[in-house]
């Protein structure tokens, strides 16, 4: 578990206004493309997957033959539950998705009715689990100004942590790798998150990027 000294119930207090409209613009894309990966802004299905295998890499080998219970921060329609649903761990697992779009969530119940998942609107994990994942949900950002944005993804990566017993990983775009870079979305190269993470969060911090998307992927173990 997360040091005691970095917990703190106020850290995301702030940011319901900040994420108003970016609720707004993926509301508008499941609208328009309904349940798949360009209602949540990615291009397909092989990549949404690829990006899930990194972020469960941080798993140990005893994690594979146990129970997990699991947090997905900003879950769009539950891809990931999909990808979840019949590995070892789930099983016996349980799947919490979160995310701040109405819509989704609604979707997500619709669509999914595993009682091993569960989904709440939400700008922050409500349970703890042993692992807290975070796929894209980091990269719109809009008209949000870079510094406000590594702020408000660095206090959310610590209230994260505080609800995760044995760790989490989140991904990031890169920019120096991305073809056609947008205006609304937000690319950071690694080093001051990663540096953050040692520093803010866990001394147990491992960087990815040996896999062929315009990102990269990092772990955070307790």
């Amino acid at each position: 578990m997360v040091p005691d000294q970095i917990k703190s119930p106020h850290l995301l207090s702030d940011t319901p206004r900040l994420l108003a409209p970016i609720a707004v613009h993926y509301t508008a894309a499941l609208r328009t493309y309904g349940a798949q990966p360009r209602g949540v802004f990615w291009r397909d299905t092989k990549g949404q997957r690829l990006r899930f295998e990194q972020l469960i890499g941080i798993l140990n080998e005893d994690d594979w033959g146990r129970g997990l219970a699991i947090n997905d921060l900003g879950c769009g329609y539950g891809a990931m539950f999909d990808f979840l649903a019949e590995l070892p761990f789930m099983k016996e697992g349980r799947y919490q998705g979160y995310d701040i779009t109405e819509e989704m969530v609604d979707c997500c119940c619709q669509r999914i009715t595993d009682p091993r998942a569960s989904f709440q609107q939400s700008l922050r994990a409500t349970k703890t689990a042993d692992y807290s994942f975070v796929s894209g949900t980091y990269n719109l950002r809009l008209d949000i100004p870079d510094d406000k944005w590594l702020d408000y993804i660095q206090r959310s990566l610590i209230d994260l942590a505080t609800m995760s017993r044995k760790g989490l990983a989140f991904n990031m775009l890169a920019g120096d790798r991305s073809k056609r870079p947008q205006k609304t979305l937000y690319y950071v190269q690694p080093e001051p998150l990663y540096d953050f993470c040692l520093r803010a969060i866990s001394p147990h911090v491992t960087l990815v990027t040996d896999y062929p998307l315009a990102e990269w992927t990092i772990w955070i173990r307790f």
